[in-house]
């Protein structure tokens, strides 16, 4: 008889009981789902209304995970991003789809990082002899100036690179030494933001997403380097990273591949037609003040073979005259044209906070946090969309649950 300490699942449960609940991985199907306390705490402070009726009558589960619920960079709420640790409790919480954001190192190994240029924020190379490779060098802040500094992946090898630790993304912009510049304050959930987080490698994320029984939603970034880059275009990297999942024998049909980079997302659809129905346009222009949107230009994706747009939050809702939610324009186009749509970003920063253009158009009605929920309500049930990313999966996935939103 097998015991708990050699059971193939021990992991999962002993994680999980770490993560205050226990999650669903392959071959461990009777593992619960727990989207944590966050969810009924929200719930609590919404005014009374029909939605509140329902979310509260679900609070004792039982939950199971859901595409609908997609991990933004993991868990960063709580958890370094992009970290063995993140995803793990991203997917404990009942994260349907997990993201590595890719980018490469200077010997041109594919990793798990927000943007290439970010290790001085998100690990702690700049307390490391790494720093010295670092493409500038830890200034600190002066009466007229901030701290600055910029380390790059491909600053250094992927050994380098998983010497590192993940760290919480926050520095001190007013810093006069690396001390104080990396001195964040605690995470908003959990208590594991200052430990040493776990990098990973693309193929690291792929094993360990394909354990936990997750669907992948990778998205390519832009370099941060002239390209080509010792000898890889921007074609060749486009297609490293989709490579990568054949390689691994992960079924096309679970893969999501996305990029802000229009021509990235046709290279895919015309030379991996396997991965061409759930290919992922991030769509950036809602940021340009000049952008107006028309149905012309959503047949326009559709009949490049686009099936999928991923603008955010404020391109798709807006306030009626009246104060109330409503489907904005762009909306309504994409709808019409037959573009399934997946948002980003719930749970990102204070949604209270006017400087947070996550809910910019919405600031008037964001005045609570637990407004959020209508706002996840109003995507879903007007917008009709097929996910959302979130820093905190557990509040999306204990709504798509309780709403009955398909697996």
């Amino acid at each position: 008889q097998m015991s708990l300490l050699t059971h193939p699942c021990f992991f999962y449960f002993f994680v999980g009981s770490l993560l205050g609940g226990a999650f669903t991985a392959s071959g461990c199907s009777s593992v619960p789902i727990d989207p944590g306390t966050r969810p009924a705490s929200l719930i609590a402070q919404l005014d009374p209304s029909a939605l509140k009726d329902r979310l509260s009558s679900c609070q004792d589960g039982p939950f199971y995970r859901t595409r609908f619920s997609i991990a933004h960079r993991g868990a960063p709420l709580g958890y370094p991003e992009h970290t063995r640790e993140g995803y793990i409790a991203a997917a404990s919480m009942g994260a349907g789809r997990l993201e590595c954001d890719v980018t490469f190192t200077k010997d041109l190994a594919l990793v798990c990082r927000h943007s290439q240029c970010d290790l001085h924020r998100t690990t702690n190379i700049l307390k490391t002899p790494l720093a010295e490779q670092c493409s500038q060098p830890f200034t600190p802040a002066t009466t007229t100036q901030s701290a600055t500094a910029q380390c790059c992946a491909s600053d250094i090898t992927v050994n380098q690179f998983k010497s590192l630790c993940g760290r919480q993304d926050r520095v001190n912009p007013n810093a006069d030494s690396v001390d104080n510049y990396l001195r964040a304050p605690p995470p908003r959930m959990g208590n594991a933001a200052q430990s040493c987080g776990r990098l990973l490698t693309l193929d690291e994320s792929i094993s360990l997403f394909e354990t936990l029984g997750v669907e992948h939603i990778p998205e390519l970034k832009k370099p941060q380097v002239p390209m080509p880059y010792q000898g890889m275009d921007q074609q060749s990297y486009a297609n490293r990273m989709i490579s990568a999942y054949t390689q691994a024998g992960v079924d096309p049909k679970r893969v999501w591949p996305q990029s802000f980079n229009l021509n990235d997302v046709k290279y895919w659809i015309r030379e991996h037609p396997q991965f061409a129905n759930q290919t992922i346009y991030l769509d950036p222009r809602g940021r340009q003040a000049s952008f107006k949107p028309s149905f012309a230009q959503m047949q326009s994706l559709k009949a490049a073979g686009i099936d999928i747009i991923a603008p955010p939050i404020p391109m798709l809702l807006e306030l009626t005259p009246q104060g109330d939610l409503a489907p904005t324009d762009y909306a309504v186009f994409a709808q019409q044209a037959g573009l399934d749509i997946v948002t980003w970003t719930f749970e990102s920063g204070q949604a209270t906070d006017p400087k947070n253009w996550l809910y910019g158009n919405l600031t008037n009605f964001m005045d609570h946090e637990s407004k959020m929920l209508l706002v996840l309500d109003a995507l879903s049930t007007q917008v009709g969309i097929k996910g959302i990313f979130s820093d905190w999966a557990g509040t999306v996935t204990y709504y798509a649950n309780c709403l009955n939103l398909p697996r």
